[in-house]
């Protein structure tokens, strides 16, 4: 039998007993969404970080900035670890833990419904989440079909199902909980794989030195220089894959889950060094294109196009033994299915928690909150299998907008609500809708290949929005401002 294929199944009967132990510890909303708020530095480390990475930085990313950025592209792994990952944790997770327990809040659109008293723009917000999060995890499951398909041999469609029959059974049952233990196995697979990866491949060209070297002297008789990027688009980049991440609600509900800020610096320290390997492996893995490609035998379409997607997986198959490309295949699976049970976990819970009555009877004391939001997590990933497989070209274009328009709406207000007592309501509601507002005309004006370039421009004007609003706006009240920053010092 192929190895690739017994790897899969012993991972997924892990995945579906972790499910079935989680779902005993998981009673109330609380349990499933954060996990009781239980979950020490190891485990949430490794949450947060299996979310921020998925099959597309090893697939898309890797293969597209790998080829066309060369070694430049290793100022994005840099910033991930240091300001998308180390950085959030430090600035972010001590206030964001004590805030949201003060306010009673579980989700993004709660926390600034209870921070800012304006109770219309939880579903506002909530919606938000459901339009664009949605999609997002839907090319997720997109990218893990093409990778069944690739890696183990299984048609796609039905790659999708077994996807959505093993995601559902591990999310449904056990919640945030089963989510974070699979999460530090998964994390264990990504952190060894990518190390062996980067090692292997470099073993081929003469050691990591060597590999370097050819890499930047390819690079260059590659790539002419009016093809290289520019500054600003590195820039750009590095900016909305690193700070971006500070407003996105499924990175953020990690901060939600600590047992206590205890955990905190050690989060930000074991987060740091596994965004820093993975980032590392993923996009000098790219760069290492320039050493077993060149402009013929980079893989093409009929049209004469580079298809980057195919850069790194035709690279693995064709460099790796097939036990170590069976622990890739693993490796990119594990990324993947973090992400994107985070993803439904944080959609699902824009209806359950945010727009529909179920956190009302959960304080006080019913339990249709929980059975709801498993109700909801499955349509969230059946709605996902249908978005993945019929590919409508509406979805497609929510998918681009998807990382730009989440955290251009929400970073500004989250982290002003966090740490400044002037910020009114009125400005939270600006900070939102001018996020939302400048990706959106910007994506349209500059095209989605400058995608990066508009969504860094929309997640930074709203932080100047908001403290202009609030300068001209009534002031929050002093019993909802004691109320949210009590013990915060």
């Amino acid at each position: 039998m192929n190895i690739s294929i017994v790897f899969l199944a012993v991972f997924l009967a892990v995945m579906t007993a972790i499910g079935i132990w989680g779902m005993k510890k998981t009673r109330t909303l609380g349990d499933f969404f954060l996990g009781g708020r239980t979950l020490g530095p190891w485990i949430s480390a490794a949450a947060y970080g299996t979310s921020y990475f998925s099959a597309v930085i090893f697939i898309g990313f890797a293969g597209t900035q790998g080829w066309q950025f060369g070694l430049h592209s290793l100022w994005i792994a840099a910033g991930n670890a240091v300001i998308g990952a180390g950085a959030a944790w430090l600035v972010l997770a001590r206030r964001t833990r004590r805030m949201t327990g003060n306010l009673d809040a579980m989700t993004m659109p709660e926390f600034l419904q209870e921070r800012y008293g304006a109770k219309h723009l939880k579903p506002v917000a909530a919606s938000v989440i459901f339009f664009f999060l949605l999609p997002y995890s839907a090319s997720v499951f997109k990218g893990l079909g093409h990778l069944f398909e690739k890696g183990f041999g299984i048609p796609y469609d039905i790659a999708l199902l077994v996807m959505i029959a093993f995601t559902g059974i591990y999310l449904i049952l056990g919640g945030y909980f089963a989510i974070a233990v699979t999460d530090f196995i998964q994390g264990i697979i990504m952190f060894a794989g990518a190390a062996v990866l980067v090692l292997v491949l470099s073993n081929e060209g003469g050691g990591i030195a060597e590999m370097f070297v050819k890499a930047g002297e390819n690079y260059r008789a590659h790539i002419p220089p009016a093809e290289r990027p520019s500054a600003l688009t590195v820039i750009s980049l590095v900016f909305m894959t690193s700070f971006g991440t500070w407003g996105l609600p499924q990175m953020t509900q990690k901060f939600y889950a600590i047992k206590n800020e205890q955990v905190i610096p050690k989060a930000a320290l074991v987060t740091t060094v596994f965004a820093l390997v993975i980032g590392f492996s993923a996009y000098s893995t790219g760069a290492f294109s320039h050493v077993f490609f060149d402009p013929e035998t980079i893989p093409r379409d009929g049209a004469g196009a580079v298809q980057y997607d195919l850069v790194v997986p035709t690279l693995l198959t064709g460099h790796l033994p097939q036990l170590l490309l069976a622990l890739i295949l693993l490796l990119v699976l594990s990324a993947s299915m973090s992400t994107l049970s985070s993803l439904v976990l944080v959609s699902s819970s824009s209806v359950a928690i945010d727009l529909y009555p179920s956190r009302l009877e959960a304080k006080s004391g019913k339990d249709k909150s929980v059975a709801m939001m498993r109700f909801l997590s499955a349509i969230f990933i059946v709605v996902s299998y249908f978005i993945s497989r019929f590919q409508i070209s509406i979805i497609v274009y929510l998918m681009s907008l998807s990382w730009g328009v989440v955290s251009g709406a929400f970073a500004a207000p989250y982290i002003f609500g966090l740490y400044s007592k002037r910020v009114t309501k009125a400005a939270a509601y600006a900070g939102l809708l001018s996020g939302f507002a400048v990706m959106t005309a910007l994506f349209f004006i500059l095209g989605q290949r400058n995608s990066p370039l508009a969504a860094s421009i929309a997640i930074a004007v709203p932080f100047a929005v908001v403290p202009l609003v609030s300068a001209f706006t009534a002031p929050p009240e002093k019993e909802l401002l004691d109320r949210a920053f009590q013990g915060i010092t």
